[in-house]
C-alpha cells in the first residue's frame, strides 16, 4: 500500500468513526450490548484485515499507519476489539496461517499468565488460565501463546465456544476483560503454528501495551479538545474561563504531557515492534501512562462537576484513559523492565542504546 493511499485510508476511518461511533452507541456498549452493526461497518471497510499483506488477502497496511489508526480509535473511544483483531490476525498470518473471519483477541495479555501446550497423537492440548482478556467473552476466535514443557513458543487458533469462562469482567471504561479457563483444550494440529523468535518472556503482553498507547494518545487528544472547548464556552466573572491565567497553566501543563507522550508513541510507531523491539515499547508505554494520569486530571478539573456527569462526553475518553494505563504492563512496570535491561547491557552500552532511539 502506497504512503499517499495510507493517509486517504486513516483520513477516510476517522470519518467513518466520526459518523458510526455516537454517544448513544458508546452508552449502549456501557451496558454490555455488543454493537453488531459498528463491527459490520468496520468489517466492510476491510479493517480487521487492515495489517495482513495484500498477497494474503488483507490490505498492506504498514505497522506505522496501522498505529496511527488505532490512534483514531483511541479519540473516538470505539467499543470494539478492532485493534486486538488487527494485530492477531497479522501475527496468525505471518507464523503461517490463514485470515481469521469475525472479531478475534489474543492472550495471554498478563505478565504472568501461562498457557502450556501438549502434544499428541491427534493434535495438541491446551492447559491454563488466562485473566483480563479484551473482549474475551464477545469475540469468535482466540489467538493464544503457549510453550512446551521445552520452552518452545506456539500460536494456537481456538474457537472461542470451546472455552470456558471463569468470570466476566470489565475495567473501569466497562470494556469487557474476562477472566477464561482453558481446561484441555484440544487444537488440531493445523491451527498450531510455531511463535516467531521475537515474542519474548512476555509473549503477547507488549503488543497490547502498544495498542495501549496508540489509543491513550488518541484519548488524550480528545479529552483535551473537550477541555478546550469546554474553556471557551464556559462564561465566568464575565468572560471564558480559558481567559483565567489559572485554567491556561493548567492545560499547558496537560499539553506539555501530551506532547511528550505523542513523541514517544511516535518514536514506537517508527521502530519495528514485531521485529521484538521492546525497548520502543517500553518507553512508550511508561510515558503514555504517565501523561494519561495527568491529562485526565486536568481536563477534569477544567470541566468540574460536567465532566464526571453520565450526559457529558468526557468521561467515555477519561475513563478509558485510566483503565489503558494499566493494560499490558504498568508504567512501573515497564520502567522496572527499562532499568533492568539497561544494567545488564553494561555502562558502555548505555549512551549508544539512547542515541540508538528513534
Amino acid at each position: 500500500m502506497s504512503e499517499d493511499f495510507s493517509k486517504i485510508m486513516i483520513e477516510q476511518v476517522g470519518r467513518l468513526f466520526e459518523k458510526q461511533v455516537s454517544k448513544d452507541v458508546l452508552t449502549a456498549a456501557d451496558s454490555g450490548e455488543w454493537q453488531e452493526g459498528l463491527w459490520e461497518a468496520v468489517s466492510e471497510a476491510g479493517l480487521p484485515h487492515a495489517m495482513v499483506a495484500e498477497a494474503s488477502g488483507g490490505l498492506g497496511l504498514a505497522p506505522a499507519d496501522a498505529m496511527s489508526l488505532m490512534r483514531r480509535m483511541g479519540y473516538h473511544a470505539l467499543p470494539l476489539p478492532l485493534a486486538e483483531t488487527m494485530v492477531a490476525n497479522h501475527l496468525w498470518v505471518e507464523a503461517g496461517g490463514s485470515l481469521l473471519d469475525g472479531p478475534t483477541t489474543f492472550a495471554p495479555v498478563t505478565a504472568d499468565d501461562r498457557i502450556a501446550i501438549a502434544f499428541n497423537r491427534e493434535g495438541a492440548t491446551l492447559n491454563g488460565t488466562i485473566g483480563h482478556v479484551p473482549w474475551g467473552g464477545d469475540v469468535r476466535h482466540l489467538v493464544i501463546f503457549a510453550r512446551d514443557e521445552k520452552g518452545v513458543g506456539y500460536l494456537a487458533h481456538v474457537e472461542r465456544d470451546t472455552v470456558g469462562t471463569n468470570q466476566r469482567r470489565r475495567n473501569v471504561a466497562y470494556e469487557p476483560r474476562d477472566n477464561l479457563q482453558l481446561d484441555r483444550i484440544d487444537v488440531p494440529l493445523n491451527a498450531v503454528l510455531k511463535a516467531p523468535d521475537t515474542l519474548g518472556g512476555d509473549g503477547l503482553l507488549s503488543y497490547v501495551a502498544a495498542i495501549r498507547v496508540q489509543q491513550m494518545v488518541g484519548g488524550m487528544e480528545r479529552a483535551l479538545d473537550y477541555a478546550l472547548t469546554y474553556a471557551n464556552e464556559r462564561v465566568q466573572f464575565g468572560r471564558p474561563i480559558g481567559k483565567f491565567q489559572a485554567i491556561q497553566h493548567m492545560l499547558a501543563v496537560a499539553a506539555g504531557h501530551f506532547a511528550a507522550a505523542s513523541a514517544a508513541a511516535d518514536a514506537m510507531g517508527e521502530s519495528d515492534i514485531f521485529a521484538g523491539d521492546r525497548f520502543a515499547i517500553a518507553v512508550a508505554k511508561s510515558r503514555c501512562g504517565e501523561a494519561a494520569g495527568h491529562v485526565a486530571a486536568v481536563c477534569h478539573q477544567v470541566h468540574g462537576a460536567m465532566g464526571f456527569t453520565h450526559e457529558h462526553a468526557l468521561h467515555f475518553v477519561t475513563r478509558r484513559l485510566w483503565s489503558w494505563r494499566d493494560e499490558g504492563g504498568s508504567e512501573s512496570y515497564w520502567q522496572e523492565w527499562i532499568g533492568r535491561n539497561v544494567c545488564a547491557m553494561g555502562g558502555e552500552a548505555l549512551w549508544p542504546s539512547i542515541t540508538g532511539f528513534r
